[in-house]
């Protein structure tokens, strides 16, 4: 079993640049927004695998269907490819939806709700050496208590039914900017609900705060479990 790392935040706050300083050579990169990456140099260490390139560690796609079976072809034949990660997955569900607009019926966000299950569901059960790191976005919830609360968006209740992406992973890190002294912009993880969020982490592993870098937070889960 994979160990799996849920990132959340606003458009803007940090996900995709936390993976700046992820290794190339050990990582694979499924960009279900089909957008550029945001930091220098990435089309030079990232490839496209395909029948030509099969040693390729990106592709760009939001079919559902098409980033499992790579996801096992990674774990199967990628022995290489230490973390995976899917950016930005809700566009998985929110690009499903809209194609299928026009469909009547609430059958269609039952299955919306399955294939994501489906992509979470195989990240978390690839090889036990592989670290699987899912992107979203954040949304506005609210609890039991009535109390407003930060969580993984989906499109819509009905999903909301079926699966709580949250409950999925061991890790759940929101994204948190803020000002310093001299005016400059600090990017962080939070890595604990204060009850406004639905962060999570097990007792002890991390800080509250942490600094916006997967690589890092991967180190430090590691020594964590080892």
């Amino acid at each position: 079993m994979a160990q799996e790392i849920l990132i959340i935040g606003e458009s803007g706050s940090g996900k995709s640049t936390s993976l700046e300083n992820l290794d190339p050579k050990s990582t694979f990169i499924i960009n279900v927004g089909q957008k550029p990456m945001p930091f220098r140099g990435w089309k030079g260490n990232y490839k496209k695998l395909s029948k030509e390139t099969p040693d390729g560690n990106y592709i760009e796609t939001d079919q559902s269907s098409t980033i499992v079976q790579t996801m096992k072809h990674i774990n199967e034949n990628m022995p290489n490819i230490k973390t995976v990660v899917v950016d930005d997955f809700q566009y998985v569900m929110a690009n499903e939806y809209m194609r299928r607009a026009n469909e009547r019926g609430f059958d269609k966000f039952t299955e919306i709700g399955l294939h994501a299950w489906e992509v979470a569901h195989s990240g978390k059960n690839m090889r036990d050496d592989i670290t699987f790191v899912m992107i979203g976005h954040a949304e506005q919830s609210t609890d039991l208590s009535g109390n407003r609360k930060l969580k993984f968006k989906t499109v819509g209740k009905l999903v909301d039914n079926v699966i709580t992406m949250e409950g999925m992973f061991t890790v759940v890190l929101f994204t948190d900017v803020s000002i310093n002294s001299d005016g400059e912009r600090v990017y962080n993880f939070i890595t604990q609900s204060d009850g406004t969020t639905t962060a999570k982490s097990p007792k002890g592993m991390f800080d509250f705060k942490i600094p916006n870098d997967i690589e890092t937070a991967i180190k430090s889960i590691n020594q964590y479990y080892n």
